[in-house]
């Protein structure tokens, strides 16, 4: 959308034009209805302790330790005893774990990709034998997940954003061994994702609300191992029923924004999407109040389309977020004369020059309207 210096010869001339004044009536007519502005979600705060990260948390060990000051589970390396089956974050998954079937002595905690995950997996305690590699919401994505190499100790369960989505990711049931880690399709979100704050536990997939869109996602392809509908509708299309206006279960605002609006959090420290100061100061700093004229140049150079056909395209938020930073009687003077204009426009239309002149005196008292220091 272009913008031009208030003192620019294009702005200049174009305020002179007729043209432009109509603009002027619209964009004041368009602003009756935005003087109340909207609220993103907020954040606690407990929630400003979070740590940010993408998928790059240390995994937790949880697990068994050798005796004779063995070196414990967890600790990267494959030895003292351990196994596939005792110790699959140092050793490995067993080349079994995958197939469907939990046998070959395989458990929850040596394979949930098979053997679904155990009953404390997700109590927010990494405890109990529990691992990075078998129970990523108590302890975190191992520190290979996201390094685009799926590892002997990943699989779809424990590491989708390198290894792919699991192949009953998306059936819209949530089996023994889909997590809201590995599957938040099925499953829904966990319990901190949608905080506004990308912990050890979460990464692209699991948790796009809070971390953002995979790097992949937006390059016109929808990648079969880790896009679908809804880790990329971008790429790969709408899920059916996004755009019925109810955020279900199987929806997120990073899936289905028309059903469940936008991820933005106020109070994570980050100026996001449809935050402002108006709604938002504490992450996008406080207004600066403005004038009557003010007011308009900024609606006019930021809200409106002044490249577009006509009638021109306009964002009524962000025209409610200009008005929003006048002060009291510059907000009523706004207010009066557009009440007036309203009732002059079946006899004026678009005509600038004709609701001025019906209106002189509100036009008048708006534009000489100040704000105390």
């Amino acid at each position: 959308m272009p913008r031009f210096a208030v003192s620019s010869p294009q702005m200049l001339s174009l305020m002179r034009s007729k043209g432009f004044q109509s603009l002027v009536t619209a964009a004041l007519v368009v602003s009756a209805a935005a003087f109340t502005t909207g609220c993103g979600r907020t954040a606690s705060f407990d929630d400003i302790t979070g740590v940010g990260g993408s998928g790059g948390g240390v995994g937790g060990s949880g697990g068994n330790t050798g005796g004779g000051g063995a070196s414990p589970c967890g600790d990267g390396s494959c030895n003292n005893g351990e196994t596939c089956t005792s110790c699959p974050n140092d050793c490995g998954f067993c080349e079994t774990c995958g197939n469907g079937s939990c046998n070959s002595g395989e458990t929850c905690g040596s394979c949930p990709q098979d053997c679904g995950v155990c009953q404390t997996c997700g109590d927010g305690s990494c405890n109990n034998g529990e691992s990075c590699a078998t129970c990523v919401q108590d302890c975190g994505n191992c520190q290979t997940c996201g390094d685009k190499t799926c590892s002997a100790n990943e699989n779809c369960s424990s590491c989708p954003v390198d290894c792919g989505l699991c192949i009953t990711c998306g059936d819209n049931a949530c089996n023994g061994t889909e997590t809201c880690s590995s599957c938040a399709q099925d499953c829904g979100n966990c319990e901190l994702c949608g905080d506004g704050f990308c912990t050890a536990s979460e990464d692209c997939l699991s948790c796009a609300p809070d971390c953002g869109a995979c790097k992949t996602c937006g390059d016109g392809q929808c990648s079969s191992d880790i896009e679908n509908c809804f880790t990329c509708p971008g790429d790969c299309g709408k899920c059916p029923g996004c755009g019925d206006g109810i955020c279900d279960g199987s929806e997120q605002c990073a899936s289905c924004a028309t059903d469940c609006g936008v991820c933005s959090v106020c109070g994570n420290n980050k100026c996001e999407e449809y935050e402002t100061c108006t709604n938002c100061p504490g992450d996008c700093g406080e207004c600066e109040t403005i004038g009557c004229f003010e007011i308009v140049l900024c609606a006019i150079g930021n809200c409106i389309d002044l490249g577009g056909g006509f009638p021109p395209d306009f964002s009524l938020t962000c025209v409610a977020n200009c008005v929003a930073q006048g002060c009291s009687d510059v907000q009523f003077f706004v207010d009066q004369f557009i009440n007036c204009a309203i009732t002059k426009l079946p006899e004026c239309g678009g005509d600038f020059m004709c609701l001025q002149a019906e209106c002189q005196a509100e036009f008048n008292a708006c534009l000489n309207a100040e704000c105390p220091p």
